[in-house]
């Protein structure tokens, strides 16, 4: 019809249905994508080529990851959507687990085999050595990696100098727990053993990073309830991280609060020892602010306001990317997780491409330091890979560089 607009959708409504259609294709055909691109350096290197395996063999590894590529998304959906099914997250989990392990192989092997071949070392029989080789170290590395997952933490100790801390505070004991992801896989025994650990560290102050669970509280309420029971002397501080802002954020703090601690939703604290005094600050997640939660969002204005500017400030932020913010504030030391230290190699190669620093302690400017914890559990798969999950006792000192113990 002359005279007609074409149809815009303006501010507030919703797009017109073949916008929806093309969008929902476009994210099919990524998800198809990375799935064809997980499956296939396993079923390649460990059937496909030129192994010469009997025809039962490369049919039923075929099948086996066929069958997988269609199942996952169904899988996914039913254990993290709507319907929070958790043995299917288990499934989906795990099964993502496994893949990414024969994908990293799998592929590293195939380059084994194509130098192999580039240099005439193997024979005929070198593709199924490889595929061999390939199969044996993933098995060894998955079983390695679920016992590195589900352990009680080791203890990870480091003295951390800040200048600008009194003297009554030197020796100050901060434990640190980040990224338990309480979730499908009940781990309330665990939690239970990671309080006697904390509890056995005589800590001053204990620290919560965030990402405390996948579930709302009322689904991981038994999970959770072992950090009531953590002890010290002066202080249990709690923030939120990304995952909480698919769980009830609010449900957490509220909860954490109910268990003793002090949830720092973009405030602090000031505790006190031999004269001295530290401020414990703590914001939301980063993505709270996208959140859609009244009042959910990064401030550190808002978490530092009152306190005294000339005294020590330990932020507990979750992700280390906010560590700009906190240099530019002067804020002394930084505590976050998030990365999981990877979690299962090489996946650290791509949380560098996201984080400043994947663990460790780092400096930022003249006077912030950062301390990035690989965490205390683990997401999702239950697999930890050259990636190893840490309780971590930092112990503040005055002045001086700070080293590891």
């Amino acid at each position: 019809m002359a005279g007609a607009r074409p149809e815009v959708a303006s501010a507030g409504e919703a797009p017109p249905r073949g916008a929806r259609r093309r969008g929902t294709a476009g994210r099919l055909g990524v998800l198809v994508l990375v799935l064809v691109v997980l499956c296939l350096p396993p079923w390649w290197t460990l059937f496909a080529a030129g192994a010469g395996w009997p025809l039962p063999v490369f049919l039923g590894g075929t099948v086996v990851l066929a069958a997988w590529m269609v199942a996952f998304p169904f899988l996914m959906i039913a254990g993290h959507g709507a319907r929070q099914s958790d043995r299917a997250a288990r499934i989906a989990d795990t099964s993502l687990g496994v893949v990414w392990v024969l994908f990293t192989w799998s592929a590293l092997g195939g380059l084994a085999d194509l130098v192999l071949g580039g240099l005439d070392v193997g024979g005929a029989d070198r593709a199924r050595a490889v595929a061999v080789a390939v199969a044996v170290v993933s098995a060894a590395l998955l079983g390695w990696g679920h016992y590195e997952a589900m352990r009680v933490p080791r203890v990870k100790r480091l003295d951390v100098h800040l200048p600008r801390l009194g003297a009554g505070l030197d020796g100050t004991r901060v434990v640190v727990l980040a990224d338990t992801h309480y979730g499908p896989i009940d781990r309330a025994d665990w939690s239970a053993r990671v309080t006697e650990v904390v509890n056995g560290l005589d800590a001053d102050v204990v620290v919560h990073a965030g990402d405390i669970a996948d579930g709302t509280p009322a689904r991981r309420r038994q999970q959770s309830a072992p950090l009531g029971a953590v002890r010290s002397r002066l202080a249990r501080v709690y923030v939120t991280g990304n995952h909480e802002y698919g769980s009830e954020a609010q449900g957490w703090l509220d909860r954490m609060a109910d268990l003793g601690w002090e949830p720092l939703h973009n405030r602090h604290v000031v505790v006190e020892r031999g004269g001295d005094t530290l401020v414990l600050a703590g914001v939301d997640d980063v993505t709270a602010a996208s959140s859609g939660l009244a009042g959910h969002r990064a401030n550190l204005l808002g978490a530092l306001a009152g306190a005294d500017p000339d005294r020590p400030v330990l932020l507990v932020a979750h992700q280390p990317k906010y560590v700009p913010q906190a240099a530019a504030a002067g804020i002394d030391l930084q505590v976050s997780g998030h990365t999981h230290g990877g979690q299962i190699w090489p996946f650290n190669l791509l949380v560098r491409i996201d984080q400043p620093v994947v663990h460790g302690l780092s400096r930022h400017g003249e006077r912030t330091q950062l301390y990035t914890s690989r965490g205390t559990g683990f997401w999702g798969p239950p697999f930890r890979v050259f990636a190893p999950s840490e309780i971590t006792l930092l112990t503040l000192r005055s002045g001086g560089p700070s080293t590891t113990g």
